[in-house]
C-alpha cells in the first residue's frame, strides 16, 4: 500500500489514523500538521494530573518523539492549515505553504466554546490546550476561590482539581443539575451529591449576565437571578465549536463538523474526518452527529485507517458503543451506550459503604445503556449486553451485575 496522507490535526484522531495506518502496512509518505506547537498530548489529563500533578509535557504525550521517527512521519508543528482545496486535494498553511496528497484526514477538533457575558474578555479563562492548562495551573493555589461557569465534564473535573488542591469551588450552571443534560436527572443528582460532599458549592439555574474587575483584583459575577459571586479566578466549560471554518468552500459538507459516512468519508473523494471535528452518520444512514469523546475519536481513526488502506476493520462503525468516563473527586465516573435523553433509569446496584452505583437506562423496555461511579469491571462488562436488548437479555443483564 502507498500513496501520501496529509492528516490535519495531532489529536488523538490524527495520530490514530497515522498509528492505524502503519500498522496495517502502508508505506507511503504521511504528514501530521498541527497548529500546537508541542508534540502530540493527550487532554484529559489537562483538567486533572495537570493541574494537581506533575505538569510536564512529557507527562501528557501520546507518543514519546522517537516514536514518529520510526513510523516514519513527517510532523510539521505550530503551522495552521488555512485553506483546504477539495479538488486539488491540497491544503494550505498559515506559513504559505502547501501540500497535496492522495488522501487527506481531516482531525483539527474543537476549540473551546467562548464565553460571552458582558465584560468577560480578559477576565475568563478556557481550557483546551496544553497551554490553557498551564495557565490556570499557575493561578491555582490553596484558598483562593475558583467560580467555574458550565458543570458539564470539564467544568466536574476543573471544579474536582481546585478542590483537590485546596481552593474553594462554585460551579454556575444554566441546567437545573451539572451534567444533567448528558446523564438524566436521576444520576446527576448523584454526581451533584458528590460535588456537595467534596465541598464545592453548585449554582444551578442561572447563568452569568456580566463580570467586572474588582479594584482588589478579584472578579465580580453578576448572575442572572440577581445574585453575585466574588472569585480570584474564572474559568469557563460551556462545551466547543469544530474547528472548520478553514475548510470552507472546500466542498465538503460542514454544519456543526464535517458531515461524513459511517466509514468518515466526506462529500469529496479522498478527503476524510474524524474526531470531534467530524459528524459521523449513523450505520443505517439515519442521523448523524459529533461524537465528543476520546474512545470515539480513537475508534473513528481506526475506521478511517482502514478505508484509505482499503482493508475492512475488524469492527464497524454502528457496532461502536460511545463510552466516556469523568475523573471526580477521587472517584471515577464512566458511562456505556446512549444516557442522554432517556427517562426509565433503574438502579441496577448500590454499594452505600463505598459510594459505588450503577443505573440502566431502558428505551422503550430495550436496555440502551448504563452509568455508574466506582463500578469499572461492572461497566466493562455491558459491553455485550447491549448489542442483546429486551426481554431475553435480562438473565445476562442480571449475571453482569451480579
Amino acid at each position: 500500500m502507498d500513496g501520501s496522507v496529509l492528516i490535519v490535526g495531532a489529536s488523538v484522531a490524527g495520530v490514530g489514523v497515522l498509528n492505524e495506518l502503519r500498522r496495517l502496512g502502508f508505506n507511503g509518505q504521511i504528514t501530521l500538521v498541527d497548529s500546537d506547537p508541542e508534540y502530540p498530548y493527550d487532554r484529559p489529563p489537562l483538567s486533572k494530573s495537570v493541574l494537581t500533578g506533575d505538569p510536564s509535557i512529557d507527562g501528557v504525550l501520546l507518543h514519546q518523539r522517537p516514536h514518529y521517527d520510526g513510523l516514519k512521519a513527517k510532523i510539521i508543528r505550530a503551522s495552521s492549515a488555512i485553506r483546504l482545496d477539495g479538488e486539488r486535494r491540497e491544503v494550505e498553511l498559515d506559513s504559505g505553504a502547501r501540500i497535496s496528497a492522495d488522501f487527506i484526514v481531516i482531525a483539527t477538533g474543537s476549540r473551546a466554546r467562548p464565553f460571552l457575558a458582558d465584560g468577560a474578555q480578559g477576565l475568563v479563562l478556557t481550557l483546551r490546550s496544553y497551554c490553557d492548562a498551564m495557565r490556570l495551573r499557575a493561578l491555582l493555589q490553596p484558598r483562593i476561590s475558583v467560580a467555574i461557569v458550565g458543570g458539564g465534564f470539564i467544568g466536574a473535573e476543573v471544579a474536582s482539581s481546585v478542590r483537590a488542591i485546596g481552593a474553594d469551588a462554585t460551579i454556575i450552571e444554566r441546567d437545573p443539575l451539572p451534567l444533567e443534560r448528558v446523564l438524566g436527572t436521576t444520576v446527576a443528582r448523584r454526581v451533584a451529591s458528590l460535588h456537595e460532599a467534596a465541598g464545592v458549592v453548585q449554582v444551578c439555574d442561572t447563568g452569568v449576565e456580566r463580570i467586572r474587575q474588582m479594584l482588589s483584583g478579584r472578579q465580580y459575577l453578576e448572575l442572572a437571578n440577581g445574585t453575585s459571586i466574588e472569585a480570584d479566578v474564572v474559568v469557563a466549560g460551556l462545551g466547543n465549536i469544530p474547528n472548520v471554518e478553514w475548510a470552507a468552500g472546500s466542498g465538503v459538507e460542514i454544519d456543526n463538523g464535517i458531515f461524513c459516512d459511517g466509514s468518515g468519508r466526506t462529500r469529496m473523494p479522498g478527503i476524510y474526518a474524524a474526531g470531534d471535528v467530524a459528524r459521523w452518520q449513523s450505520h443505517d444512514g439515519g442521523h448523524a452527529r459529533r461524537h465528543e469523546h476520546w474512545t470515539a475519536a480513537r475508534e473513528q481513526a481506526r475506521i478511517v485507517a482502514h478505508a484509505i488502506a482499503g482493508a475492512e476493520p475488524e469492527k464497524a462503525w454502528g457496532a461502536f458503543l460511545p463510552y466516556f468516563w469523568s475523573d471526580l473527586h477521587g472517584r471515577r465516573l464512566q458511562a456505556l451506550g446512549r444516557t442522554s435523553g432517556i427517562d426509565d433509569v433503574r438502579l441496577a446496584f448500590e454499594n452505600p459503604d463505598k459510594g459505588s452505583f450503577l443505573y440502566e437506562y431502558y428505551e422503550a423496555g430495550n436496555l440502551a445503556g448504563v452509568a455508574g461511579i466506582g463500578v469499572a469491571g461492572k461497566i466493562t462488562r455491558y459491553n455485550h449486553v447491549l448489542t442483546d436488548v429486551g426481554e431475553g437479555a435480562r438473565t445476562k443483564i442480571e449475571e453482569t451485575v451480579n
